[in-house]
């Protein structure tokens, strides 16, 4: 293309220190191989005596320079697995040029990641894809053919992921693994037998900023329903009322940190009998400490707080879930978790279930990824699974009980 019309490419790879580390010796490479006429191959870009020509930047340190960069035929971002959302959004404004394109090449790493999951699960109308293997190339060394099929010999799973270009399921650092997920899919209905129960509705209250509202409608172990709303703080009556208008006859579990420590009296005023709604307090002591959660390990001694307790909990369930229907074994129905595939959002929420990872406190005990901890990592905040995990544990969710209906208080006042 350079070499028969004038075109500006811009080349760009998230981190480039040097610019032996961008693209610059492929395509000069190439331009020997073909033996391309008119080109000048410079220390820093490459030009052609038309007026085309190739420049590279790295994207991390140069977003600014990226920003202005005007007349762009083609940006070309190369090994994208490693791209964010955020950086996507800098780039694509950055080709406005009549008949511009932008060309993404990337070796897939994990199923979540932003690039396979918005060009390859989520592609874009406007988008082509081509999945291109080491059967395409008819280059291909005998050497090269050798050590494929060795490894195919020995990891056929390893093998796909490397030379097919399958991602990785599961992050091994991550609480809950996306192939337990992936098998909770219609769960009820795969294991046929009836997990319905009474409804719960997880409530996620936005804190700040871009943050969302999100419920999880839940009946019994199965999840129904999720969606997520943009709101602000001057906006919890409105996002509390439309919460509350998933819960029918059942009850609702709401983040009571922050923003949230309202939703309990915006409720109240509502006319809303306090026995039907609880809190979930995040950082909170967690519940039944002195229970043993695995063998010679108790609840206090294993997680540092109600949310890391939560988390597992559903954690524990989704694996048992992958258990049943891969291993044929057999778990009580409150140990099962199930979601339908008739949720619009669902391949959104399977990625936020399965992006959190565990950490651990001074104490040595497990906690959660925190929002700022996603951040730096650059995560949205995973809203809807963190309504999906209030909506799946009621039972860790502080609900007051009423003394008027002959029910007694414990000694906090919770039941």
């Amino acid at each position: 293309m350079a070499a028969q019309y004038k075109t500006r490419f811009l080349c760009v790879r998230r981190f480039q220190n040097k610019i032996k580390e961008s693209v610059h010796t492929l395509i000069s490479a190439q331009i020997n191989n073909f033996a391309f006429d008119g080109f000048d191959i410079r220390a820093s870009d490459i030009q052609h005596k038309n007026g085309s020509e190739f420049v590279f930047y790295g994207i991390e340190r140069n977003v600014d320079e990226i920003k202005s960069f005007e007349g762009a035929d083609v940006l070309w971002i190369e090994e994208a697995h490693n791209l964010t959302e955020d950086q996507w959004r800098i780039l694509k404004p950055t080709i406005r040029k009549e008949g511009s394109e932008i060309w993404i090449s990337f070796n897939p790493k994990l199923v979540t990641d932003f690039v396979y999951q918005r060009f390859i699960i989520n592609p874009p109308k406007s988008c082509r894809v081509r999945l291109v293997n080491y059967p395409d190339n008819p280059f291909l060394s005998d050497t090269a053919r050798a050590d494929i099929q060795e490894m195919l010999d020995e990891d056929k799973e390893e093998h796909d992921h490397v030379y097919l270009g399958v991602p990785r399921m599961d992050d091994q650092l991550s609480i809950i693994k996306r192939s337990w997920v992936e098998a909770a899919i219609d769960a009820h209905l795969n294991l046929d037998i009836d997990m319905r129960g009474a409804q719960t509705v997880g409530f996620d209250v936005a804190d700040s900023g871009a943050d969302k509202c999100a419920v999880s409608i839940h009946n019994g172990a199965i999840c129904e329903h999720v969606e997520e709303w943009k709101a602000g703080e001057d906006e919890l009556n409105e996002s509390t009322r439309r919460a509350w208008s998933f819960v029918g006859n059942g009850r609702l579990s709401y983040d009571s940190i922050g923003v949230g420590a309202n939703v309990g009296s915006t409720l109240i005023d509502m006319g809303v009998e306090e026995d039907r709604f609880g809190k979930f307090n995040a950082g909170a002591i967690v519940v039944n400490p002195d229970k043993e959660y695995s063998k010679g390990i108790t609840n206090k001694e294993k997680f540092e707080n109600l949310k890391a307790q939560a988390w597992r909990d559903v954690a524990d369930r989704f694996k048992n879930t992958y258990n049943a229907l891969n291993k044929g074994m057999e778990f009580p129905v409150s140990e099962l978790i199930s979601i339908s595939s008739d949720i619009k959002c669902i391949e959104k929420l399977k990625t936020e279930l399965s992006t959190p990872r565990v950490r651990y406190s001074k104490r040595g005990l497990d906690m959660v990824e925190t929002k700022d901890e996603l951040k730096k990592r650059e995560i949205n905040s995973p809203n809807l699974a963190d309504a999906f995990v209030m909506g799946s544990c009621p039972h860790l969710a502080a609900f007051k009980e009423q003394k008027r209906r002959g029910r007694p208080l414990n000694q906090h006042g919770w039941s």
